[in-house]
């Protein structure tokens, strides 16, 4: 009996240790349990969520600085979510990525002097 409730409460608390923690509900503490979040980065996404709660993984890219998509995979490892969905790779769209439409023409080049005989 006493090894069947000791099991159970060590299959609880390891339940409870790696639960995951949902960027828009967890609180300081949470964010600092978050193997790759500090102070810093708790303090950044608490400013920030004051404004509104984060979308998705995007918004969040968005609007933490410091936080991009090879930080956000890992923070996803660790188990951060974003409305309780884990960051996928290549989801985020980078808001700032022009298209190569978009860049600045080149003005051409004087044409070269004929060469004299």
């Amino acid at each position: 009996m006493i090894k069947k409730t000791l099991a159970t409460l060590l299959a609880l608390f390891a339940a409870a240790a790696f639960a995951a923690v949902d960027v828009n509900d967890a609180s300081v503490a949470d964010l600092d349990s978050i193997k790759g979040i500090g102070p810093g980065t708790s303090a950044k996404i608490m400013e920030q969520r004051k404004a509104a709660k984060f979308k998705d993984w995007d918004d969040l890219v968005q609007r933490v600085s410091g936080i991009g998509d090879k930080r956000a995979a890992k923070l996803s490892a660790e188990g951060l979510t974003v409305n309780g969905a884990a960051f996928k790779a290549g989801a985020v769209v980078k808001a700032l990525a022009k298209p190569a439409s978009a860049s600045v023409p080149v003005k051409p080049a004087a044409p070269a002097a004929a060469a004299k005989p």
